[in-house]
């Protein structure tokens, strides 16, 4: 019976560190194909996002104006506005790597 607990806390830890590990590899790629344009915060801070005037991920109006599909599809197909365009990522990043970085993108605030 006292094995059983132990099994259970190795598995969460192991379990922990590889989600920390995914998360570190979705940062990099949002500081390298993102952050550029969207800001290393999800601002668009920056002098593409503002000419672009690209939308501030962190406002909860944001947020809740997109659905994880729709973020996903912008990801994977690219978007466009009047001032600016993004690329599309579906033949450039895999699929776990597109849905790290909606969540990550909804971690913002």
């Amino acid at each position: 019976m006292r094995f059983f607990p132990k099994v259970v806390l190795l598995g969460l830890i192991l379990a922990f560190s590889a989600h920390a590990e995914a998360d570190k590899k979705i940062v990099r790629t949002w500081k390298a194909k993102c952050a550029s344009c969207h800001g290393a915060e999800g601002k668009a801070d920056t002098e593409t996002g503002k000419k672009g005037k690209i939308p501030d991920f962190t406002t909860a109006q944001w947020q809740k104006s997109k659905t994880d599909a729709q973020i996903k599809s912008a990801i994977e197909n690219g978007a466009k506005k009047e001032n600016a365009e993004m690329d599309p990522f579906k033949d450039k990043l895999d699929a776990a790597t597109i849905d790290g970085l909606v969540q990550y993108i909804r971690s913002f605030k």
